[in-house]
C-alpha cells in the first residue's frame, strides 16, 4: 500500500479540488492510501458530497495553514501545526511514503530540506517537472526554481537525477540528457554552463549536448538541465504561451460562422493540441534530492492535476523505490569523480 500525506489546505482551490483529485486517484489505484491533512471540519464538509473508500482515506487535523504570501523560512518553522508541516513530518516519521502540496512553493522547498534532509551526496536539491513535448513522451526539465544558481558539479547531479527519473517513471531506458543553453556549440553560454558541458560529456551516458529553447518541445532530448533561475522563467513563459494559445482559440472561434465550421471540422486536432499543452495532465514538480518524496503541485491546480500527480508520479516513484536508486547513483557518481569535478 502506497501512503500519501496530502496537504488539503494548500492551493487556490483548496480543499475542494484537492479532495476531488484525491478521490479520483483512489478510485483508479486500489493500493493507494491517502491521509488528508488540514482542518478536520472543513475537510469533512468537502467530503460530504463524495463516495470514497473509507478504509483508504483518513484525516489528520492541522489547525494552521501556510498562506501563499507567508515568509517561507519563517512559516515552516513557526507554523508547526500547519497542514504542510504535518504532511512533511509524516514522511520523515515513516507514516507516509510521500507528501503532496499545492501550497507555498518556497515553504515546501524549505520544509523538504528541513524535515527530510538532503539525500546522500546531493549538494542541492532541484525541482523537476514534466513539460509538453510533440515527441512520444514529455520532456523532463530541472531545475525549475529550487536554486537560482548552480555550479557545474550541481548541474551534473541534476542531470543524473533527471536521467534516473526518466528511466523509471516515463519508461525511457536510455534517456538523452541535454544542457539548456543559448546555442548548441560546446563553448556557448555563461561560465557555469561552459564548465558543466565537459562534465556531463565525461560522466553521463547518452549526453545530447547543448539544446536551445526552440528545440525543447520536439522530443530531441528527454531531460533538460539548467539552473533554477533560467528554468523557472522558461517554465512560466511556456505555461503562459500555452494558455494564450488556448485562450485565443476560445475567444476567436465564436466570432465567425466560418471559424465555427472550421473548428468543427478540426475538432479532433484541437482536442489533441489541448491535451498536449494542457499542463494539468502532467502532475506536479518533484523536489529531487531530498531523503523522501515531496511533490509541489501548481497553486492553481484543480482536481485533474492532483489526480495525475498521484497516479503518474507518486505511485510509481514509491513502488519503484526511486529514492533508493537516486542515492545509489549519487554515491556511484561521487566515487567516480576526479578531483575538482565536483565543484
Amino acid at each position: 500500500m502506497v501512503k500519501v500525506a496530502v496537504d488539503a489546505m494548500g492551493g487556490d482551490h483548496a480543499p475542494a479540488e484537492i479532495i476531488a483529485g484525491t478521490i479520483s486517484a483512489l478510485s483508479i489505484i486500489e493500493d493507494l492510501q491517502v491521509i488528508l491533512v488540514g482542518k478536520r471540519g472543513v475537510i469533512e464538509n468537502s467530503l460530504a458530497g463524495f463516495s470514497y473508500p473509507q478504509d483508504r482515506l483518513s484525516i489528520i487535523h492541522a489547525e494552521e495553514m501556510i498562506a501563499p504570501d507567508d515568509d517561507p523560512g519563517l512559516s515552516i518553522r513557526r507554523k508547526k501545526n500547519s497542514s504542510m508541516v504535518r504532511a512533511l513530518e509524516m514522511v520523515r516519521s515513516g507514516e507516509a511514503d510521500a507528501a503532496l502540496s499545492a501550497g507555498n512553493t518556497g515553504a515546501l522547498m524549505a520544509g523538504g530540506l528541513l524535515f527530510l534532509g538532503r539525500l546522500g551526496k546531493i549538494s542541492r536539491p532541484a525541482l523537476l517537472t514534466a513539460m509538453p513535448s510533440f515527441g512520444d513522451k514529455p520532456v523532463l526539465f530541472l531545475d525549475v526554481g529550487a536554486n537560482m544558481d548552480a555550479r557545474p558539479g550541481q548541474l551534473l547531479q541534476y542531470a543524473m537525477m533527471g536521467r534516473i527519473y526518466a528511466q523509471q517513471i516515463i519508461s525511457c531506458p536510455a534517456p538523452k540528457v541535454a544542457l539548456f543553453n543559448v546555442g548548441t556549440e560546446p563553448k556557448k553560454g555563461n561560465q557555469q554552463v561552459k564548465k558543466a558541458y565537459p562534465l556531463l560529456e565525461k560522466y553521463l551516458p547518452d549526453f545530447y549536448g547543448n539544446i536551445e529553447g526552440t528545440d525543447v518541445f520536439f522530443g530531441r532530448a528527454d531531460v533538460v538541465v539548467c539552473d533554477g533561475f533560467v528554468g523557472n522563467i522558461f517554465l512560466k513563459t511556456s505555461e503562459g504561451l500555452s494558455r494564450a494559445i488556448l485562450g485565443y482559440f476560445k475567444n476567436e472561434i465564436p466570432r465567425s460562422l466560418r471559424y465555427k465550421i472550421g473548428a468543427a471540422l478540426l475538432r479532433p486536432v484541437f482536442l489533441s493540441l489541448r491535451e498536449k499543452i494542457d499542463d494539468s495532465g502532467y502532475g506536479g514538480a518533484l523536489l529531487m534530492g531530498v531523503n523522501g518524496l515531496c511533490i509541489k503541485c501548481h497553486g492553481s491546480s484543480k482536481a485533474r492535476s492532483i489526480e495525475q500527480a498521484l497516479i503518474k508520479q507518486v505511485y510509481p516513484f514509491v513502488c519503484k523505490k526511486v529514492t533508493n536508486q537516486l542515492q545509489d547513483a549519487m554515491e556511484l557518481l561521487s566515487s567516480r569523480l576526479a578531483p575538482g569535478d565536483d565543484n
